[in-house]
């Protein structure tokens, strides 16, 4: 029985995704967008911060009206995809408006290991801090994923929140 090819990443646009789900959104100038799959809508690459060793990055999902589960599901899916050892704060979930949209904001920091499904799971991620927000879109659920090292995201954390405060239907 011949096996499929696991499907390949699209290359990086020349220019970032802005908009998804009935969504929009402006992306900070000093990301640069990354490829984007079948699972992904866009990806985009923070500046990395001196002395981390990764660089963290923010995923877009959008699956469609009614796909991709609840919001509740992806919080629970998402702080389950860290461990958090001494020191590292418990996770937070909030929910705010971006005008008429509905966001709910999730913060957790730990050991990270989110597998694809696909293969074996990639060894967890020390140090790792997830930044997310989950938008209700008119045509579904947008979410926005920033894992990285914790000095990176921090860094990162004013344009992670201009970036949210911009959605607009």
């Amino acid at each position: 029985m011949a096996t499929m090819p696991a499907p390949a990443a699209t290359p990086a646009p020349a220019f970032p995704v802005t908009s998804g789900g009935g969504l929009s959104w402006a992306v900070p100038k000093s990301w640069t967008p990354g490829p984007s799959s079948a699972m992904r809508l866009a990806t985009y690459y923070l500046p990395v911060a001196p002395g981390d060793a990764g660089r963290p990055e923010l995923a877009v999902f959008w699956f469609g009206p009614g796909r991709g589960g609840s919001i509740d599901a992806n919080v629970a899916r998402w702080f389950s995809q860290l461990e958090a050892g001494p020191g590292d704060p418990k996770p937070t979930r909030s929910l705010t408006r971006i005008g008429t949209i509905p966001v709910t904001l999730v913060t957790a920091a730990g050991s990270y290991s989110a597998g694809t499904g696909m293969g074996a799971p990639p060894a967890p991620k020390s140090g790792t801090v997830l930044r997310g927000a989950m938008a209700e879109g008119p045509n579904g659920a947008v979410f926005f994923k920033l894992t990285g090292p914790r000095r990176s995201v921090a860094a990162g954390g004013k344009d992670f929140d201009a970036l949210v405060a911009s959605l607009k239907p």
